[in-house]
């Protein structure tokens, strides 16, 4: 009797096993930031469908924002820059360097160009992009910046 328990009850737990652990991360999608230097907006794709279309400010003259296509390399709730004075980057998601997208303070800027080479967005907007990335992962994600 002990024995027909133990092997009934052996795939259920495998089955369980599957379900929390393997399954939630085969059903992730993929994230696509779509950052255009001409008109200073994004566009985030969820599985090749616009989920949002956000206003940003990339670098203004005398800097510049890095063009392709890269994969977030590390994320930080706060940040604050080593190399402007402390300034604080929430949501920062960084993706090449220094180089980051991130909540800004200076709100009547986006739009337009305006930073030291960051991509920045209204707060509400980067704690969205933040969280959208933590939830599918970082592997799963591109920030694509076009001219």
């Amino acid at each position: 009797m002990r024995m027909s328990f133990r092997r009934s009850t052996l795939p259920a737990i495998v089955g369980v096993f599957l379900a929390v652990f393997l399954l939630p991360s085969l059903a992730r999608a993929e994230v696509v930031a779509q950052v255009s230097l001409a008109s200073q907006a994004m566009v985030v794709y969820v599985d090749g469908i616009p989920r949002y279309d956000w206003a940003v400010s990339t670098a203004r003259a005398g800097y510049r924002t890095p063009t392709g296509s890269f994969r977030p390399t590390r994320m930080h709730r706060m940040w604050y820059s080593r190399k402007y004075d402390n300034a604080p980057m929430p949501s920062s998601i960084f993706f090449l360097g220094g180089y980051a997208v991130h909540g800004t303070s200076h709100l009547k800027a986006l739009g337009r160009p305006a930073s030291h080479g960051c991509i920045r967005l209204h707060p509400d907007n980067a704690r969205t992009l933040y969280s959208l990335v933590s939830d599918q992962g970082m592997g799963n994600v591109r920030i694509v910046i076009t001219r």
